[in-house]
C-alpha cells in the first residue's frame, strides 16, 4: 500500500516538476538555510506528499535545497527520499553521485582519517576505470577487494565493508547486518549510495562532503531518468545524443576561445576538475620529485571551495601541505608568490600555485610581466642546487576569454594550467561542467590530468557536452556585453553613492580583455566603534540586495552565480562562496555580476531608491 502511494506520488513529481527543477544551475539564498541543507526542503515536501497535493505551484514555492546544483538539487532529494521511502530508511542515507567511483573513494577517504579498514565486496567486474593501483599509491587508500556473487555472500568483516553491484534498474538496495554501504551502479546515469542505518551519522555527513567538493550529485536531467525508471519499475532508458559531434566541437571552441594546443579536459564541474588537476599534479611529483613535499600554494580568502578542497586533500596525504598565499587588498599577488617560491625552494619541496585572475571577490589582476618573471626566475635550494619549478594553476573563471596560455602569451613560457566553471560563462548558467587547458609545457601534465578524472569518473555528462556545444560558440560576445552592463552599472553607482568603494577592473585592464561582469561593493557605514560599524555594513548589505530581489524579482536574484544569459545576480561572499574560508579572511561585502540581457534602467532606479533610504 505504502508502496504503491510513493510511487504514484513521485509520478507526479516527474509530471509536475517545476522547469527550474530541471534547468537551474544555482538556487536563491533568499529560501536557503544551510544547517537545513536537503532536510528543510524535504520535510516540506513530505507535508505535500501526506496532503496528496503534487502541484506545479507547490512544488514551486518549496526551500533551496542546497545553494549550488552539483551538490544537490531538488530532483536528486526526491529520487533519494523515493528509495528510502520504499526501503523505510532515512532520506538522509541515501546519496546519489554523478560518479561511479566516487562514492567508493568517499568511504575510503573517511575510513583513511579514521584508521579503519576497508574491504571492497563486488559482483561481476568493478567498473574498468577503478585503479586499484592508483588509489593505494597516489590517494593513499588503504583498501581489500572482494568478489562474490551476491549480497548474501558478504562475510562479517572487522572494518567497513562495501558492496558494489551493477544495476539496470534503480532501487536495488543490498543491504544486511554484513554491508555497510550499499554502492548501485548506473552506467552514464551515476550511482547510488546507501548507508547502513546502523553506522555513525558522521559517515554521511562527511560523505556528502567529498560529494560538495570533489564530484557532483547526480545531474537534474539524470534524476529525472532515474526517477521514471523507479516509478515504471523498469530498466533505465537514456535519451540517444550526439556525443562524438559535441566532443568536437567543444575541444574545438576551446581551443579557439583560449588559444591554447592541447587537447582540453572536460569535467562535471569546476570543483571536478580541479580535483583532478591536484590528484594529477600529485601523481607527477611522486613519479619525478620522488620523496620530496608537495606543497599547494592557495589564497586564504579565495572560493571557498577550492580553499576546502586543497586543505582536504593535504590532510589524507603526509607529504603534501597549503601554504597560505595574500593576494588581495593591501597584498600584492607578485610579491606573495615572490615570497612564498623563495621559501619552498629552500626547502626543495615541488610548489604548486593556485590563483585567480581576477581574483574573488575584489576583482583585482597583478602586473602580468611581474607575475610571469616571479614564476620563471630561477631559484635554489639551501644546498645551492636548482629548485624545482612551480606549477601555476589559474583559475580564470571570471575572464575565460583571456589569452594567457597560447604560442607568444604572457604565460606561455611558464607551467601553466587554466580552468573555468562551466557553470558560469561557458554554458551561460545552463550547466556545471567545467573545463581546463594547458600550455605546451603541461603535457604530460595533462595526462595525468585526463588519467585521474576518468579515475574518479568525472567527466562531463552527455548533456553537459550538448549544452556546452550549444553555449561556448557565443561566450566572447555575451563576455562583451555583460561587460558593457557592468561598466554602466558600476559608473552609475560611482556617480550616486560616491561614499562606496567599488572593486572593479580598470578601463586599462578592460583594454587588455579583462572585461568581467563581476564587482563588488563595500558600502558607506557609521557607528562609534569597529564592530558597530561592522554591524551596520552587513545589514546595509542585505537591505540592498532584499530591495533588488524585492522589486526586480524576474531578473535580481540572491545567489552566487554569473555568467547567466539574463537577469542580475547578488551574494555575499563571506556567506556564500567563503563558506569553509577562516572567518578572519572573509568578505562581507556585496558582489554584484550582470548578465547580458537585463533591464539596467531599471536596477539603477532601484539603486537610487537604495541610495535615498540611508
Amino acid at each position: 500500500m505504502k508502496e504503491n502511494k510513493v510511487l504514484d506520488y513521485i509520478k507526479d513529481v516527474v509530471k509536475n516538476h517545476p522547469a527550474d527543477w530541471l534547468g537551474l544551475t544555482t538556487h536563491r539564498l533568499d529560501i536557503y538555510n544551510e544547517e537545513l541543507a536537503k532536510t528543510q526542503f524535504l520535510e516540506q515536501f513530505e507535508t505535500l506528499y501526506k496532503k496528496d497535493n503534487a502541484t506545479t505551484g507547490a512544488f514551486a514555492v518549496l526551500p533551496t535545497a542546497y545553494d549550488y546544483i552539483r551538490l544537490g538539487h531538488p530532483l536528486s532529494c526526491v529520487l533519494e527520499w523515493g528509495i528510502a521511502q520504499l526501503h523505510d530508511i532515512d532520506a538522509q542515507n541515501v546519496i546519489s553521485f554523478s560518479s561511479n567511483t566516487i562514492p567508493v573513494l568517499a568511504v575510503l577517504r573517511k575510513n583513511l582519517l579514521e584508521d579503519r579498514k576497508t574491504l571492497i565486496n563486488y559482483t561481476g567486474e568493478l567498473p574498468s576505470i577503478f585503479n586499484e593501483k592508483l588509489l593505494k599509491q597516489v590517494y593513499g587508500y588503504h583498501f581489500e577487494l572482494n568478489k562474490v556473487t551476491q549480497s548474501t555472500d558478504v562475510e562479517a568483516f572487522n572494518g567497513s565493508s562495501i558492496f558494489i553491484s551493477e544495476e539496470e534498474s534503480i532501487n536495488a538496495v543490498k543491504l544486511n547486518a554484513n554491508i555497510d554501504f550499499s554502492i548501485s551502479l548506473h552506467g552514464d546515469l551515476g550511482s547510488i549510495l546507501v548507508v547502513n542505518s546502523a553506522l555513525d551519522e558522521s559517515y554521511i555527513s562527511d560523505i556528502q562532503h567529498v560529494r560538495r567538493r570533489e564530484t557532483i550529485a547526480m545531474t537534474p536531467s539524470n534524476s529525472l531518468v532515474a526517477l521514471k525508471s523507479l516509478v515504471d519499475q523498469k530498466p533505465i532508458v537514456l535519451q540517444k545524443n550526439n556525443l562524438s559531434a559535441d566532443k568536437t566541437s567543444v575541444f574545438k571552441s576551446i581551443k579557439e576561445i583560449t588559444g591554447t594546443p592541447l587537447k582540453p579536459i572536460v569535467a562535471s564541474s569546476g570543483l571536478s576538475i580541479q580535483y583532478a588537476i591536484m590528484m594529477g599534479l600529485i601523481h607527477d611529483a611522486r613519479e619525478n620529485h620522488s620523496g620530496k613535499a608537495i606543497k599547494f600554494i592557495v589564497p586564504p580568502n579565495c572560493y571557498g571551495g577550492t580553499n576546502d578542497q586543497a586543505r582536504r586533500v593535504a590532510a589524507c596525504l603526509e607529504d603534501v601541505a597549503v601554504v597560505d598565499l595574500p593576494v588581495d587588498g593591501d597584498n600584492d599577488m607578485v610579491q606573495s608568490i615572490d615570497t612564498v617560491l623563495n621559501q619552498i625552494a629552500a626547502q626543495d619541496a615541488v610548489p604548486y600555485i593556485i590563483a585567480e585572475i581576477p581574483t574573488n571577490p575584489r576583482v583585482e589582476v597583478p602586473n602580468l610581466v611581474m607575475l610571469r618573471d616571479a614564476l620563471s626566475k630561477p631559484r635554489q635550494t639551501a644546498n645551492g642546487a636548482a629548485a624545482i619549478d612551480p606549477v601555476f594553476i589559474l583559475d580564470q573563471t571570471f575572464c575565460p576569454n583571456v589569452h594567457f596560455l597560447g604560442e607568444g602569451k604572457m604565460l606561455s613560457t611558464v607551467r601553466t594550467i587554466s580552468y573555468a566553471s562551466g557553470s558560469k560563462f561557458p554554458s551561460g548558467g545552463r550547466c556545471t561542467a567545467g573545463y581546463c587547458v594547458g600550455n605546451s609545457k603541461t603535457n604530460a601534465i595533462m595526462d595525468k590530468i585526463e588519467l585521474h578524472l576518468t579515475l574518479c569518473d568525472n567527466e562531463a555528462t552527455d548533456l553537459q557536452y550538448e549544452i556546452l556545444s550549444a553555449q561556448l560558440p557565443s561566450m566572447n560576445q555575451r563576455i562583451k556585453d555583460a561587460y558593457k552592463n557592468t561598466r554602466e552599472f558600476v559608473t552609475y553607482i560611482q556617480e550616486t553613492l560616491p561614499e562606496a568603494k567599488i572593486n572593479f577592473v580598470s578601463e586599462d585592464l578592460a583594454n587588455q580583455d579583462f572585461t568581467p561582469s563581476v564587482f563588488s561593493l563595500d558600502l558607506p557605514t557609521k557607528g562609534d566603534t569597529e564592530e558597530e560599524r561592522e554591524t551596520y555594513k552587513r545589514a546595509l548589505n542585505l537591505k540592498l540586495i532584499h530591495l533588488m530581489i524585492t522589486e526586480i524579482p524576474n531578473e535580481s536574484k540572491f545567489c552566487v552565480s554569473y555568467g547567466q544569459l539574463k537577469g542580475c545576480y547578488w551574494t555575499i561572499p563571506a556567506t556564500s562562496t567563503q563558506g569553509t574560508t577562516k572567518e578572519g579572511d572573509k568578505d562581507y561585502i556585496v558582489r554584484a555580476s550582470l548578465s547580458p540581457n537585463l533591464d539596467l534602467e531599471l536596477h539603477k532606479k532601484v539603486f537610487k531608491d537604495f541610495v535615498d533610504s540611508i
